[in-house]
């Protein structure tokens, strides 16, 4: 797959020789706070790497660095999984950003060129998104884009600490896609 981009991001396939650059961004404990991924150490960073390349060869799981066009540095990272081809549905998520990037253009940009992959090159039906009951930041975020709230998802998983996870269930379909491109392109991408 060729590298999405526009000029703000650029999403290019996880590899090895990115580890010491998301370690960089990864190191902050407010990043881990909602997910089950805690890259805290560089064995963690490998893992996780290591992890994504396999998941990648094995068709399941495309995760992508995120690179600030502005400074050429890895902020982060996101993925596309859940693959349903005969469904023609997938899911966006696992994403994380550095905090220097949150509530700016970065993540906007970064669903935008997702969700018009997804739809207008790969023709899904319906991409979908899910987040934390306690996340509201990355529920504000998943709202703002036009995503429309399916329910909630109750005692849906485990969290790390042990305690029981509602999550909040998005989506957006193939025949609303082309308004909230819209609206992206008109209000968020501005």
């Amino acid at each position: 797959m060729e590298t999405l981009q526009n000029e703000i991001v650029r999403l290019v396939h996880i590899e090895r020789a990115h580890i010491d650059e998301i370690y960089e961004a990864a190191h902050d404990e407010r990043i881990w706070a909602h997910t089950s991924l805690h890259l805290m150490t560089k064995t963690a960073v490998e893992n996780y790497v290591e992890t994504a390349i396999k998941q990648r060869e094995a068709s399941t799981v495309i995760t992508f660095v995120i690179i600030n066009q502005a400074t050429e540095k890895i902020v982060g990272a996101t993925s596309l999984f859940d693959f349903d081809n005969t469904h023609k549905r997938l899911e966006i998520g696992y994403t994380w950003l550095t905090p220097a990037c949150w509530g700016t253009a970065i993540n906007t940009n970064c669903k935008y060129i997702l969700l018009a992959y997804c739809f207008e090159r790969l023709a899904m039906n319906r991409v979908q998104l899910k987040t934390d009951n306690e996340n509201k930041r990355s529920q504000q975020a998943i709202e703002r884009i036009g995503a429309k709230k399916e329910g909630i998802l109750r005692n849906h998983m485990v969290r790390k600490n042990g305690t029981l996870r509602d999550t909040h269930l998005y989506s957006i379909t193939k025949e609303e896609w082309p308004q909230v491109k819209q609206y992206f392109e008109q209000t968020l991408l501005k």
